[in-house]
């Protein structure tokens, strides 16, 4: 038998070819670029215009998005973004804790030489510059993280779709690997169940009741197949498990309900409005649908929630903080890269 060598290819203009490696995207929601009305116009436009999230006939939505919506919302929500904004980086917390996320996960990977980089679904960096940026570094093999622990269609699946609608247009394609939803990863129950009981430890009273509180989904969404609902279950469920609670102790609830339409429930804030009543005055909880704080945490429980629940009788309200940047947040993102990635490396 007999072996002949093979030169690396040559690029048009006479150049070697970069050496092959794989790299890593994280992939989250997104944000406006600042509180502006018209940024924020500019974003919820994108983001509602996506027919993942509003499955509805655009003849009959786009009318009412681009008319009394878009009118209207972008105020409150920047009124909202300005409450919880880093005005010392001028960006959003979101923004800001995916860029740590990925430069303290690019520190984990140096030695082996593999680039991580982050872009957004909705908004800037967008996925196209994400993976310009990796295949510039030389990645011809590129895992893509969307950081979403439960799968949905309105966030895993458009995320993918707009990776592979910028892939559409690249000539010479990277080999693609999207990481699965990880609702009840060893790592990432471990690290939520830390974060619950580094965030009770130290409160003068225990807290009565955990809610934890996913982002909501339309029931019909549910209905036609979408796995979302399920997926969160089982995060509960591995979660009560891990602290040895029950149903009425962590207790499960959706909220950023948006329309008239029936969404999962029991809705986040009424039903925490409606604990003191009930004698339940001392609560604290936790949003691990997001693996990185942001307006749905931040302001709409931290403050809009909170405030409610005070307003009513609540004594206190304790908002756990999302995974973020934190060592455990890394762990779990590198060992859900390393697994991914084998063969690669």
């Amino acid at each position: 038998m007999v072996f002949h060598y093979i030169p690396p290819r040559k690029r048009p203009d006479g150049a070697a070819r970069i050496a092959s490696r794989p790299g890593i995207l994280l992939l989250n929601l997104g944000t406006p670029d600042d509180t502006g009305y018209r940024s924020v116009r500019r974003y919820l436009s994108e983001f509602l215009s996506d027919r993942r999230v509003i499955e509805g006939s655009p003849v009959l939505w786009q009318p009412i998005l681009q008319g009394i919506v878009l009118t209207v919302r972008p105020g409150k929500s920047g009124k909202a973004y300005e409450r919880i904004w880093d005005k010392a980086r001028n960006e959003s917390p979101l923004r800001g804790y995916t860029r740590s996320q990925s430069e303290a996960l690019a520190q984990r990977f140096a030695a082996e030489d593999v680039p991580v980089t982050w872009a957004m679904r909705y908004g800037k960096p967008s996925v196209a510059v994400g993976l310009k940026e990796l295949m510039e570094h030389g990645c011809d093999r590129i895992l893509v993280m969307p950081l979403y622990p439960q799968y949905s269609a309105t966030t895993t699946a458009t995320a993918n779709d707009q990776l592979f609608r910028v892939l559409m247009k690249v000539r010479n394609q990277p080999a693609i690997r999207t990481l699965p939803a990880f609702p009840d990863h060893p790592a990432y129950i471990d690290a939520l169940a830390a974060s619950i009981q580094d965030g009770v430890a130290h409160l003068p009273t225990p807290p009565q009741m955990i809610v934890v509180s996913f982002h909501g989904l339309p029931q019909e969404y549910v209905d036609k197949g979408d796995s979302y609902q399920a997926d969160c279950i089982r995060t509960m469920e591995a979660l009560r498990a891990k602290l040895g609670m029950t149903a009425e102790t962590l207790v499960l609830t959706f909220q950023s309900r948006f329309g008239p339409t029936k969404w999962l429930e029991p809705y986040t804030a009424p039903f925490v409005e409606a604990l003191p009543e009930k004698g339940v005055k001392n609560i604290a909880v936790i949003t691990p649908g997001f693996m990185a704080d942001c307006i749905e945490t931040l302001d709409e429980i931290g403050n809009e929630v909170r405030d409610e629940f005070l307003a009513k009788g609540g004594e206190t309200f304790t908002l756990i903080p999302c995974l973020n940047d934190s060592p455990a947040c890394i762990d779990l993102l590198e060992q859900l890269a390393r697994q991914e990635l084998s063969g690669w490396l």
